[in-house]
């Protein structure tokens, strides 16, 4: 990927550099992938857990339940004390470093990726002309002000009512996406949503429930009976983040589709993305429980996807593809791809930092435009995906004509 400074060719980077930073990227990127798994994991086990749990006769007094469980070839008996047993073990397992990893390791992704490429990937001139070092300024600041705001909202006393502060958490989230596509690009308004929602997981965790649990063993190993809202406190935290979890996931992988992110509707998909991740979670959490399926949640789903499908094909904002001229020549094609493509999509692209062409695409004759013709479309006409940040000052009147080339059959 391309690291570039102020101006459309940014600061010349030499290839080790290039290099070193490309496997610098893809290792982080593994280990984000691998914390996130075991983060998201366990999350998810725990949850499935604590509402498979069943009371019984035989159970001792303070037990709220227990479970049987096999797994490789084994048996688990599990048992949940309502705060803890009577006698403390030498040892607890604490869970907290998966979430801590995951959220390292996003930062220094958005650090790489984002903030030292930002006038390819946070900025896109067309939507607001800011500098990077504003731009960056401005996420870094929302991220923050973001989570306070999340946390204030939580111990005001709309804490108290679960589903109110999930309604106004939820306008919340979607009026801070479509704040976020107004000064980012779309590829940058989704990864800052996404940060974001990352940031108020992992400081549920960082913040609140870890400190409490420390504070209830700390108290049973004093003799002191532990305040039970210490309890009901992480118990909320820890449902927000099973609910927000299946929304974070579907962001992370968002920048690999640029018909959702850098389309005309993105942050209207960005809500209802928040919609029916938690509507899927619900499905499964109720079986978890043991009460009858929600199967009804499968056709919220299902139709929040038709939703989204439709919505980005309405195209990008801010430019009309349907105005089209009569089907141009492949000359008039390749002359505009060649001046605003092909710098990067050739075999020794130009652009500082990049030591091959992204993706391997190379567009710099009329064989491998042809070629990509597909992909041209997809990015570049049905989005405003390439040029990214729209570096390349590609017009409005040179995307219709692509448009046109397209739509006449002759990229076939």
């Amino acid at each position: 990927m391309p690291f570039c400074g102020a101006g459309s060719k940014g600061k010349a980077i030499s290839i080790v550099e290039t290099v070193i930073i490309e496997w610098l990227s893809l290792a982080i990127r593994w280990l984000h992938v691998i914390a996130g798994i075991a983060w998201i994991g366990s999350s998810f086990y725990f949850i499935h857990l604590d509402l498979s749990l069943r009371h019984r006769a035989y159970l001792p007094q303070g037990v709220q339940g227990d479970a049987w469980q096999v797994h490789g070839g084994g048996f688990y008996h599990i048992v949940k004390y309502l705060v803890a047993p009577s006698q403390m073990p030498d040892t607890l397992t604490w869970f907290k470093w998966e979430a801590y990893t995951t959220w390292l390791s996003g930062i220094a992704l958005l650090v790489i990726v984002y903030y030292l490429a930002a006038d390819l990937f946070l900025i896109d001139k067309s939507v607001r002309d800011i500098s990077a070092g504003a731009a960056v300024a401005i996420s870094v600041a929302s991220v923050a002000l973001g989570w306070l705001a999340y946390e204030g909202l939580c111990r005001s006393p709309l804490g108290r009512h679960d589903l109110t502060l999930a309604l106004v958490g939820y306008g919340f989230l979607v009026l801070l996406t479509y704040a976020f596509t107004q000064v980012f690009s779309g590829r940058g308004a989704f990864m800052q949503i996404g940060a974001l929602i990352g940031t108020i997981m992992v400081a549920n965790v960082f913040v609140i429930i870890i400190p409490l649990q420390k504070k209830t063993v700390a108290a049973l190993r004093a003799g002191r009976e532990p305040d039970p809202t210490w309890g009901e406190q992480a118990k909320q935290r820890s449902i927000h983040n099973n609910y927000l979890t299946l929304p974070v996931v579907f962001l992370m992988i968002s920048n690999h589709y640029p018909l959702v992110y850098a389309t005309r509707f993105n942050w209207l998909i960005v809500a209802i993305v928040l919609a029916i991740g938690p509507v899927i979670r619900h499905f499964f959490n109720a079986r978890h429980a043991g009460r009858a399926s929600p199967w009804w949640t499968w056709g919220v789903a299902a139709a929040g996807m038709a939703a989204i499908a439709w919505l980005s094909a309405a195209g990008p904002r801010g430019t009309d593809t349907g105005a089209l001229q009569a089907a141009p020549t492949l000359t008039q094609v390749e002359d505009i791809v060649l001046s605003r493509c092909s710098m990067c999509h050739m075999a020794e692209p130009v652009w500082a930092g990049l030591a091959s062409p992204p993706k391997g695409i190379m567009l710099d004759t009329a064989e491998r435009i042809h070629l990509h013709a597909r992909l041209i479309d997809l990015s570049t006409v049905r989005s405003h995906a390439m040029p990214p940040g729209n570096v390349t000052e590609m017009t409005g009147e040179e995307r219709a004509l692509l448009a046109a080339w397209i739509a006449s059959g002759s990229a076939r």
